[in-house]
């Protein structure tokens, strides 16, 4: 009976030196794609359901699969130290979660920098952070995180152009869709402050249903 050789989950297999706190905290660094997929978009859908939301969710997606056909295409390995984590049967270029964090960096800038610069500042330097952890744990060549930051930004960019200057006009409609009502999905893109709107709102709905009461 043959043996086959056996094969890692990658998506949480991030390995660094013991004793090393900087390879550590960068370790950890690295999961932060996984950690805004799960955590944040799913999470997202679940709660909020947001057109916007979803259409950004959708764009890292699309990212990512265009992702495995350049590197399904280009086929360059991995540096010589990925011999030591376990990670030379997967391509290297370009750095999937480079390409991922800065796609996201893109997007959420240019949608929220107006009216929330410092959490788009957080963005790109987590995602610098993530180019310094890719290098330093071994996972990736330099050429291969900047091919992955460069086509994320380029990415991102032109996703949120087709979003925000052409779906957005169909938004309404989706709203209105069988989909839409089902699954209560929502678009409030058009207004200025959410937080407060919602939390008007929750105060009104409460003060109405007291009066109602006495």
């Amino acid at each position: 009976m043959a043996v086959h050789p056996l094969k890692a989950v990658t998506l949480t297999h991030v390995r660094y030196q013991r004793g090393d706190w900087i390879g550590h905290f960068l370790a950890w660094v690295s999961l932060v794609p996984v950690f805004i997929s799960l955590g944040g978009f799913v999470t997202h859908f679940i709660f909020r359901r947001e057109l916007q939301g979803i259409f950004f969710a959708l764009g890292l997606l699309i990212s990512q699969f265009i992702n495995e056909l350049i590197k399904t295409s280009v086929q360059e390995a991995r540096p010589e130290t990925c011999a030591l984590l376990e990670m030379c049967d997967s391509h290297g270029w370009p750095s999937s979660h480079c390409q991922y964090m800065f796609f996201f960096a893109v997007y959420f800038t240019l949608l929220t920098w107006r009216s929330r610069w410092a959490a788009a500042l957080v963005s790109w330097v987590l995602g610098i952070l993530t180019m310094l952890s890719r290098v330093y744990l071994g996972y990736h060549s330099i050429s291969q995180v900047f091919a992955g930051a460069a086509l994320g930004i380029i990415l991102g960019a032109i996703w949120f152009r087709i979003v925000n200057s052409g779906l957005v006009t169909y938004f309404p409609a989706m709203e209105e869709s069988l989909f839409g009502r089902m699954f209560y999905v929502k678009d409030t893109s058009h207004i200025h402050n959410v937080l407060k709107f919602e939390y008007d709102n929750a105060r009104a709905m409460r003060k109405n249903m007291h009066s109602k009461d006495n």
